[in-house]
């Protein structure tokens, strides 16, 4: 197995085609399909379906499409690395972040990038904290940004900042004043599934008090869970950070959660066994420096 036979195999499986993927690379498709074959005949495993309108990974292919994706990333980290010891830091690097998050940091995540890393290559990954820390783990991503994250011997964690979980309501049925966290049994909530951060610390939270969460509904995406809110069916628990995109609309009320004040910590979190490079260096502080001060 080499790097050009898993270059080659994951452009078939991003083009789901032989032809397609030969096109881009300027190759002959006899010679990307030796590759493919080679890869399958030393993993003894087939790695596509080939059908009348081109290829389909296998499950085997699918694993390995997802551990090329985090290969071929350390070898590009290993080539901008050495590379960056000449110059200012160059090459690409992939942040990773909860799509509430990425709303209202990205723009200027890239301001930044352009004002003072002009010659290096940013990737902004959305996705929930499970598998920001997947990603961190595989390589896929180099740094995260995770909402208190269960710690891993494989992840360096720093916390940059709490912030506080609110009661988001449809305007017509918001409560008139701070919300008791033994009060919060009465109201029907649209919560994110089992192991979302944010639901781990309510029934955290509600076990230690006491207090019966009633979870009516579960939905993943915070963006719908508002509009599952704004539309009058239920009540939802999110930090601040999470509503601040979406406070324009006169559909959603916020109110504090007191009594136990409960908050969720947004942490850095890098991989621990990857020597960091001058680019990664530089993205962290960049990145604490925008969190910090948003």
């Amino acid at each position: 197995m080499n790097l050009n036979q898993l270059e080659t195999f994951v452009h078939v499986a991003e083009h789901g085609s032989f032809s397609k993927a030969a096109l881009v690379l300027n190759v002959a498709q006899p010679a990307l399909s030796r590759q493919v074959r080679a890869l399958e005949i030393e993993l003894r495993e087939p790695l596509f379906l080939r059908h009348g309108r081109g290829v389909q990974l296998t499950d085997t292919g699918s694993r390995l499409l997802e551990h090329c994706h985090g290969i071929l990333h350390l070898v590009s980290q290993a080539k901008d690395d050495l590379a960056a010891q000449r110059n200012e830091p160059v090459g690409h690097i992939a942040i990773a972040m909860p799509p509430t998050l990425a709303r209202h940091l990205t723009l200027p995540l890239i301001r930044a990038f352009r004002k003072e890393l002009p010659k290096a290559r940013l990737s902004v990954i959305e996705g929930f904290s499970t598998h920001i820390t997947e990603w961190l783990v595989s390589g896929r991503a180099d740094l995260g940004l995770v909402y208190s994250p269960e710690p891993l011997p494989s992840l360096e964690i720093v916390p940059l900042r709490d912030e506080r979980l609110c009661l988001v309501s449809p305007a017509g049925d918001a409560p008139s004043g701070p919300v008791k966290l033994r009060q919060l049994s009465k109201y029907p909530l649209v919560m994110p599934e089992r192991g979302h951060s944010f639901r781990k610390l309510m029934e955290s939270a509600a076990a230690m008090a006491g207090v019966e969460l009633h979870v009516a509904w579960e939905v993943s995406s915070v963006p719908a869970i508002l509009d599952v809110v704004s539309a009058g069916i239920g009540h939802a628990a999110l930090a601040e950070d999470a509503i601040r995109p979406f406070q324009h609309l006169k559909r959603l009320a916020v109110t504090p959660l007191v009594q136990p004040e409960i908050k969720i910590t947004l942490c850095l979190v890098t991989p621990a066994q990857r020597r960091a490079t001058p680019l990664r260096r530089c993205a962290e502080r960049l990145l604490e420096k925008l969190v910090r001060g948003n």
